[in-house]
């Protein structure tokens, strides 16, 4: 597809992650013509759900269920190559990814947001790249793209009614059983802000796939290093329950608003869409059909 020529940036198709209910309240902002469902094959199989495209304010997107229809998907089973190819295919630039998350700090209470700019890896086994052979070493010193963060900044201060965090440290675990005790009172040690499943390997896919990355915690919980109230230590579960829909409707306001000024995207360019430039360090020649392919895919300008 045509890209939206900025001064220094460009914005092809802006990618939206997240759950079900997130994709419900924006489609009832999007205009009807043009929007279709896409169900796309991709070298690392199906995406979790079928892609649905269109535009929102003018502003050509893609909506995708991370979990899958009736969510489907526990986070170690989430196909987040699949994913992230098939919005590369979709001619998506920039991914906006939200999440529900487990607070480690006092300040960040059940129903903030956390624009989240740093991750802790604790996850094992998930495919971390989209190469079986090639050697390919993106810079991830900054997983979430600054330019993003700060185009969710400035949405963030016109909402005056929501509570969102500036900054965040998102540490992932496997699950998809919660965090002993123990654990969580290390992260916090760690100095990790919020705890969850599901933005590694995303973050470092969409790097790869050279797609700017921003990611959007949903705080639904104290995580269990804080008692429940009244000692009560077995209703993390029914917390997280009763605080998510007042997340997801706080993360809606805040994409919307987003959505409504992509002049911050347009004005600077996100060092993301440049990723491989120096990234594959085995030369073309010695790389075989497969990986020469991908390279040479994911280096294109979506």
């Amino acid at each position: 597809m045509s890209q939206h020529e900025g001064a220094t940036g460009s914005i092809g198709r802006v990618g939206i992650i997240g759950g079900s209910g997130l994709g419900e309240a924006l489609s009832d902002g999007m205009s009807p013509a043009g929007t279709r469902l896409h169900e796309i094959e991709t070298p690392f199989g199906s995406p979790s759900a079928p892609i649905v495209t269109g535009t929102w304010n003018g502003v050509p997107i893609a909506m995708l269920r991370r979990h899958g229809d009736g969510h489907r998907f526990m986070p170690s089973r989430v196909p987040y190559r699949a994913n992230l190819w098939a919005l590369r295919m979709l001619g998506c630039t920039h991914v906006l990814a939200s999440g529900a998350v487990g607070s480690l700090r006092e300040a960040i209470q059940p129903g903030d947001l956390v624009l989240i700019d740093q991750c802790i890896d604790r996850t094992d086994g998930r495919p971390r790249s989209f190469f079986e052979s090639a050697a390919v070493h993106v810079e991830m010193a900054d997983p979430v793209c600054a330019t993003m963060h700060a185009w969710l900044a400035s949405a963030a201060g016109r909402l005056p009614e929501a509570r969102v965090h500036g900054r965040g440290t998102y540490l992932c675990i496997e699950g998809p059983s919660f965090s002993t005790r123990a654990e969580s009172m290390m992260y916090r040690a760690w100095g990790a802000d919020v705890v969850g499943m599901t933005a590694l390997p995303e973050a470092r896919l969409c790097r790869e796939a050279c797609m700017a990355y921003a990611l959007v915690g949903l705080a639904t919980d104290y995580d269990c290093w804080r008692d429940r109230p009244g000692g009560e230590r077995a209703s993390l579960l029914r917390e997280i329950i009763g605080n998510l829909d007042r997340a997801v409707a706080a993360s809606v306001a805040l994409i919307r608003a987003a959505l409504e000024d992509i002049e911050p995207l347009r004005a600077l360019a996100s060092p993301a869409h440049t990723a491989l430039d120096l990234a594959v360090w085995t030369p073309e020649d010695h790389l075989d059909s497969e990986d020469r392919e991908r390279v040479r895919f994911l280096r294109g300008r979506a």
